[in-house]
């Protein structure tokens, strides 16, 4: 590998991996949308995104996402799941022709409901072993304020995902390698559903006991739509399914989890995003994962409610009757 590293996206999770990266022993450059974060950046911080971090010397940025990615062998996508595709078509052509591309993007397409390393494949027209998938209980301020913390690297080919594995290793941050990129990726974008609905729950007063039970089901709904598509199931009880939905789910800096303790207080989904201010995944993502069980014949009772809080102006209080009214059932994931 020559050492160049782009990271597309300059965002809290961007810029906290590309200081991973740069600590790990490698130059990278972050491609920012606004020329103000590229500025910031230059100067080695993202007040907007992690205000008080101060950035490695190695890491740099650009407003030109072709001078980022022109001869990068490492390629590192962390824009919003749903721009992925508009954005991807505009660069694929200026990819290096063996470049790793790896993503860092927890959602589910709209429309389609492909998965972030579907849409990767097919927009920049790579095989499946060129992408390598990063998920897991990586909440950006704490990670970039070097608080230890671990990830999977998920991938077909076992070269790259070492690869990527030695390139974000560090003494705070530890990957792990597995090879179920569908778990991973999952697992990713399901739990910010979850999340959505643990924050609902907690601004609406309810204890642990409701909130323990969200993350239990949401982990066996998430489970049983993983294998429907070929998952291991195993991989939900690891890093990126049962650790990074605790991370989402417990911790005030999550933004899903913070969106939905706002629609619990009675908020509008515009009221939300306003206040929240950054990208809530698991808004658009209810949508498509809803979609997408549907179509696979998986019941995701918490994911439907989300749903339809989220989209049809469903009152959170139905929405918890209407879980706790279900059927009676055995506890499986079948």
């Amino acid at each position: 590998m020559n050492g160049q590293v782009a990271v597309l996206g300059g965002g809290s999770w961007g810029t906290a991996f590309a200081k991973i990266i740069a600590d790990a022993g490698r130059e990278v450059t972050v491609w920012a949308r606004r020329p103000a974060v590229v500025e910031a950046i230059r100067r080695r911080h993202n007040p907007d995104y992690l205000p008080g971090v101060r950035l490695p010397a190695r890491v740099t940025a650009t407003g030109d996402a072709v001078e980022a990615i022109t001869g990068a062998e490492l390629v590192v996508l962390a824009v919003p799941s749903q721009t992925l595709r508009g954005n991807l078509a505009e660069w694929a052509a200026d990819l290096h022709p063996d470049a790793t591309l790896v993503s860092l993007m927890k959602g589910i397409e709209l429309g389609t409901t492909k998965r972030m390393s579907e849409v990767i494949v097919e927009t920049a027209r790579v095989t499946p072993d060129r992408v390598v998938v990063v998920s897991g209980p990586n909440l950006a301020p704490e990670i970039a304020a070097e608080q230890p913390a671990a990830t999977v690297v998920a991938g077909t080919d076992a070269d790259r995902t070492a690869l990527v594995q030695s390139c974000i290793r560090t003494p705070y941050f530890r990957p792990y390698t597995n090879d179920d990129v569908i778990g991973c990726e999952l697992g990713g974008a399901v739990k910010n559903v979850i999340a959505l609905a643990y924050g609902i729950a907690t601004a609406m007063g309810f204890g642990d006991n409701t909130r323990s039970m969200l993350m239990t089901r949401g982990l066996a709904e998430t489970a049983r739509l993983g294998v429907a598509l070929g998952a291991d199931p195993i991989t939900f009880a690891g890093l990126a399914g049962m650790g990074d939905l605790v991370a989402s789910c417990s911790s005030p800096l999550a933004r899903n989890r913070t969106f939905g303790e706002h629609l619990g207080r009675g908020a509008t989904l515009d009221e939300a995003r306003v206040a929240t201010r950054q990208t809530a995944e698991g808004v658009k993502s209810a949508l498509a994962v809803r979609d997408l069980a549907r179509a696979h014949g998986v019941e995701m009772p918490i994911t439907e409610q989300v749903e339809r809080v989220c989209h049809e102006g469903l009152d959170p209080r139905i929405a918890v009757d209407v879980l706790m009214s279900r059927t009676a059932k055995p506890e499986s994931y079948e």
